[in-house]
Order: C-alpha cells, then structure tokens, then sequence
C-alpha cells in the first residue's frame, strides 16, 4: 500500500495534459503472468494447432525462457503455426480469453495507476511485446486508448506466416514509443514507463519516469543501483497459503452462521429472527476472515425507507458477503435457478430467503416474483437484486433486466441503487480466492416508484443504470437523469 501511496504521489506531482504519456507494459505490469500461456491453451482447446505446430511453438517458449532463442524466433515460430488462418478467429480467441482468463488477472494497482493518468489528462497506452489479440480487449476495458503490439502479416485478412518489423522488443518498444509520441505530441522526456521487466531497459532509460512494477530480479537490481522507485504487488497470482485457508473459510462460515442461528428458531419460532441472526453474522465474520472494508457513503438510504428493492451493480462472489453486511435484517434475494444445484450452499441460500428464477423463461420468472411482492407488502422484507442479472468481469455496467423495476412497481416500494466501485479488486469472476481489499459504496437515495407504469418501463431502466454510471464515473454526472426521490 506505501509503494502504491508513492506512484500515485509520483503521478499527482506531475504536469497535466496529453504531453505527458504514462505507458504500460502488459505481461507481469497490467496482470499478473504471461498472457502467452492463455493464447497457447485458447489455440489448442479450438483445434488451431497442430501436434506438430504446438510441439515446435511449447519447445520455442522454453528456448525463449532459457535465453537461447531470440523474441524474433519465438513470434517466426508461433507465426508460421497460424498461417492461412483467418485473422477474424484470433480476434474471436482474443475477445474469448479476456472474459476467461485474462480479465481476473488485472492488478487492481495498476487499474488505480491508470485512473490517476486518467485524471491528469495523460496519453495513456499500452507498448507490449504481445499481440494485439492478447491486449486489445484488457486495454479497452481500461480505457487505454493506444495499443502498440508485436503484430503478425496479414494479407486478405489471413495470416502469412510472416510477423511484421521492427517487433514490439527491445529497441523496437523506443520506436513504437516515439511513434506515439510523433501521433498524440507526448514528450517522452516527461513520461511514464512502466515494466515488470529487464527485457524493457532500453525504453526505461529513454522516458523521463521509469518506473519498475513488480519487476524480475534483474530489472530490481538495475532499479536498486539506479535509485528508481520499484514497487510489488501480491493481489494477483499466485495466493499464500494463508489467503488459500482463508477464503476457504469463508465459505464455511456461511455454513456455520445459519447453523447457529437454528437454536434462535427454535427457541423462538420466528424463522425471520433466526435468518436476520444468521445474516448478520455471516457478514462480520466474512469480511474479518476476507480483510475487507467498507467505505461507504450515503448510508442513511439504506434505512430511510424500507422495505424495498435494493439493486445492485455485480461484479464479484464478494458482492454477497458485501451487500449481507450493509443490509443485515429483513432481506430478501433473487438468484440464478442454478444457484440450486451448489452443494450445501444452494439450501442454505434458499433457508436464507433467496428466491430462484431462469433467466431463460421470462415467463417462469415472473411467475418466480409474486411471492417477493406479496413477501414486501404483508412482511414489511426488503428485496435485493443484481438488474445485471450475473457477474460482470469488470466494472463497467452491463444491460439491465427489467424484472426488479416489475417487482418495485408491483410491490409499490422505492428503488434503492447499490453502487459497488471495486469489489472485482476482492474477488474477480473466475477467482476461487477473496483478497483483502477496501470497497467503496455509494448507497444512492430511494427512488419514488409510485408514478411508474409498464409502458415506460424502459426509460425507468434507463434512468436508473445511468446514475449508477455516473456514480461509478463511467458517465459524466451532467448526463445522470433526475428522478423523484
């Protein structure tokens, strides 16, 4: 956390404006690992190599590695697997391994570093010795708008066999730097590099801030003796054993919350005690097990007016323990139908007031609602929704369902917006293990249903994920809709 205080002190002390690039390396510096590896495993899994073609391009990975063959023999090889191949399929791999692979691997550090370039108004981009297939979708996801890549040819949109030069290595990253600094009028003297490794010295020494992030032991020595700032993170890769248990223990212990609130059923034969019991302590104990803070704001909406239908932005399996913890009592949920088939935890979910839909059958789900509305009007319970309708794999929104707008109309409740900002820094889709993390939380103020109708539906949905997106910065807060409150 000290090392990552520093680079945004760093950042903040410098001039703002396009002048100034901050560029990224991509392997090891914007995810943890070698995207190569995912490329490779996408490659084999839809049939684009062949025994032979895998054999040489694994045997030419291991040669690279042990420094007896060159980066330019490496891409010769992987090219020559790839030829008479349409470039369409590797965009199609590309778009594929993001959302599987690559997306849960972003150091949420870094998404930080790029934030603050952002908000200096800097050139921000990307210079990688991959290809464009491995960084492209990361990069928008990012919100990096230049991409400089080692690239393959390609003519009649198939691959030849060939790789385009000067590759994306080496002295050829200076070029493709001063080929972005000779496109945007960024001054390289006042700019930013940063690298996870040695390989990346010569672009290093050409900017006027190189800055080492978890770099090999070879950049870390040359960092030492030059007097650069380095810094390291763990919130990605490979977890301690520690972190394995206790994210582990995390999921037992939701196991071990409604166990012990059965004696407060028992003992009071008030199923609705024993459940509120039973939240609130899986939500404590949770985030003590996973080291995760709340940093909230708008609190008070969260008790101003209830019952109603809490929806929330879902990007994480933390969001559960997230939104258990803010809302504590008297809640209810809608989850996925196959939420049924987890051992165990598909019972307790369901002890533990989660209403099962298909998402399929609108039909069915609709059907699914009506003991939620009747569960609002006659119990006084409230109803919490992801309007998603399943895990994003970033923190961007995804299309909004219209069934929790259905639900608060039938019920005639208020809308009350979660606003989750980082949760995907906890545990990313795709990730078994939770990190300690703080997660910040706008709770957006209850939203008057009463005037709405099914006909405009539609422009509820709307109104309501455009301030979701202006509260998570994805939109200007100009462009947010005034709604009755």
């Amino acid at each position: 956390m000290a090392a990552l205080k520093q680079l945004l002190k760093n950042i903040d002390q410098t001039e703002c404006g396009p002048q100034v690039a901050a560029i990224f390396d991509f392997d090891g510096t914007i995810i943890a690992g070698w995207s190569a590896t995912a490329f490779v495993r996408e490659q084999v899994k839809r049939g684009q190599l062949s025994p032979q073609g895998l054999k040489d391009l694994l045997a030419a990975m291991v040669s690279f590695s042990r420094g007896s063959l060159g980066f330019s023999g490496l891409m010769l090889v992987s090219a020559r697997s790839m030829k008479g191949v349409s470039e369409q399929t590797y965009i199609d791999i590309g778009e594929h391994m993001y959302h599987h692979h690559i997306a849960r691997l972003i150091y949420p550090e870094a998404r930080t570093l790029i934030d603050a370039h952002r908000a200096k108004g800097h050139t921000l981009a990307v210079i990688s010795s991959a290809t464009r297939y491995q960084v492209t979708q990361a990069a928008e996801e990012l919100g990096i708008e230049h991409v400089l890549c080692s690239r393959f040819e390609i003519e009649n949109g198939q691959f030849t066999g060939g790789v385009e030069r000067p590759l994306c290595f080496g002295e050829g990253k200076v070029v493709a730097a001063q080929n972005l600094a000779s496109a945007t009028g960024a001054k390289l003297d006042q700019s930013f590099f940063y690298s996870d490794s040695h390989d990346d010295l010569q672009l290093l020494d050409h900017v006027g801030h190189p800055q080492p992030l978890n770099p090999n032991k070879k950049l870390s020595a040359i960092a030492n003796s030059r007097g650069w700032d380095c810094a390291s993170f763990d919130s990605r890769g490979r977890p301690s054993l520690n972190r394995l248990v206790r994210s582990m223990a995390v999921t037992g212990s939701m196991v071990s919350s409604f166990a012990a609130g059965m004696p407060v059923w028992a003992l009071t034969g008030s199923r609705t005690k024993a459940q509120n019991f039973s939240l609130s302590l899986f939500g404590d104990t949770a985030s003590a097990l996973i080291g995760m803070d709340l940093e909230v704001t708008g609190e008070q909406h969260l008790w101003s007016q209830r019952p109603a239908v809490f929806v929330f932005n879902h990007q994480s399996k933390a969001d559960l323990v997230i939104i258990t913890k803010l809302l504590r009592r008297d809640i209810s949920a809608i989850g996925k139908q196959e939420i049924r088939k987890l051992p165990v935890i598909g019972k307790i979910l369901e002890m533990g007031g989660v209403v099962t839909i298909d998402r399929a059958n609108s039909a069915s789900a609709i059907e699914a609602m009506q003991p939620l509305v009747d569960m609002m009007k006659k119990g006084g319970k409230s109803v919490v929704v992801a309007p998603e309708g399943t895990r994003t794999v970033s923190t961007a929104l995804a299309p909004f369902k219209k069934g929790p707008f259905h639900l608060a109309m039938q019920a005639g409740v208020p809308m009350v917006p979660i606003v989750i900002h980082n949760a995907i820094d906890v545990a990313p889709k795709g990730d078994f293990i939770y990190r300690a993390a703080t997660v910040r939380v706008d709770i957006l103020p209850p939203i008057d249903t009463s005037s709405w109708r099914a006909a405009t539906v539609n422009k509820h949905v709307a109104d309501v994920r455009r301030m979701m997106q202006a509260a998570l910065g994805q939109v200007s807060p100009s462009e947010a809709p005034e709604v009755n409150q």
